[in-house]
């Protein structure tokens, strides 16, 4: 899953219009990633082609691939209309992105702050000041830290009890909101966790029950979307003018697991790369001869992330949701 993404969509014309896009947090620079993907390529995606933001942005009008930041191919009127922040690992506890060697979030606030005043020298202030203010941001918030820093590996747990890293995670998800807000940014929409415990990777460790989702996992991914409701409504009642919605990521994903066919998925249990049950990141890369040959038919594209056409079921969702407060 993608762990922290803002994203900043823009598209010039009627001021109803949303106007740029700005996402944090990509990965998989390696055979089979990108597999699907325009040129067949590895791109930085953790899927077999597109991820949610893509479809986000095609959608609204945007063009259909984000571009990355650090990408020095980018000049900044491509950047202009989307913009990608960080790569494979990133989260919410900078000791996340340590572990993946990924860029942290302080540097993607950083980048963003940079970003703003490279669009200024490009486009004015005005306009700039319109684009920041109108452009659509998409957090993704806290799979990857619940997951390597607690779930799956003890790493956080000698400091914080479960709640009290849930609470962490959410303070900080709560500083980035009012950080990009004290930049501009107006309309954010926050998708919640996934149910955690039914991915595969997490059926497959599931020693009590295996193959079977994990409960325990899964109300963690629950618990987390509480708090996170509740920052939510904290932050529409104290931020003039700002639009923060939440989006109901969590059953949208279980349906998909639960009823695949009802998406056109033949199999929602293992992922396409590899066994399926375990194989995520440099693991997919080692044996590309088991990769399934059709990964539409799968709604993951490996143990833990999403098939190119479940992430464009998901981002139907978010563009659902998008509409609201957007004239």
């Amino acid at each position: 899953m993608v762990l922290l993404a803002i994203s900043l969509l823009v598209r010039g014309g009627a001021a109803d219009r949303v106007p740029a896009v700005i996402v944090h947090s990509l990965g998989g620079n390696y055979t089979p990633y990108g597999r699907d993907f325009a040129g067949g390529v590895a791109n930085d995606r953790f899927s077999n082609g597109r991820l949610t933001m893509d479809y986000v942005s095609q959608a609204l009008g945007l063009p259909p691939v984000v571009p990355a930041y650090l990408d020095p191919s980018h000049s900044m009127h491509r950047l202009g209309s989307g913009v990608s922040f960080t790569s494979a690992g990133s989260g919410l506890d900078d000791i996340t992105a340590q572990i993946f060697s990924a860029v942290t979030l302080t540097q993607q606030i950083e980048h963003f702050k940079v970003y703003k005043e490279k669009l200024a020298r490009t486009k004015g202030d005005a306009a700039t000041s319109y684009v920041i203010a109108r452009s659509l941001y998409l957090l993704s918030v806290g799979a990857s830290d619940l997951l390597a820093n607690y779930l799956l590996f003890p790493i956080r747990c000698y400091r914080f009890t479960l709640l009290e890293y849930e609470e962490y995670l959410i303070g900080t998800t709560e500083a980035v909101v009012r950080a990009i807000y004290s930049l501009g940014a107006r309309r954010v929409r926050l998708p919640r966790l996934p149910p955690l415990g039914c991915l595969p990777l997490q059926r497959t460790i599931n020693h009590a029950r295996p193959r079977d989702y994990n409960k325990w996992h899964n109300m963690v991914a629950r618990s987390f979307n509480r708090m996170l409701r509740a920052m939510v409504r904290r932050l529409n009642r104290d931020l003039p003018e700002v639009q923060v919605v939440y989006v109901d990521q969590y059953r949208l994903v279980g349906d998909m697991i639960a009823k695949p066919w009802v998406y056109g998925f033949e199999n929602s249990v293992r992922g396409c790369c590899g066994t399926g049950y375990v194989e995520t990141g440099v693991l997919c890369n080692l044996d590309n001869a088991l990769t399934c040959e059709n990964a539409d038919k799968y709604m993951f594209f490996d143990a833990l992330h999403p098939s190119e056409r479940a992430y464009k079921i998901i981002a139907n969702a978010i563009v659902h949701s998008a509409s609201h407060g957007l004239k």
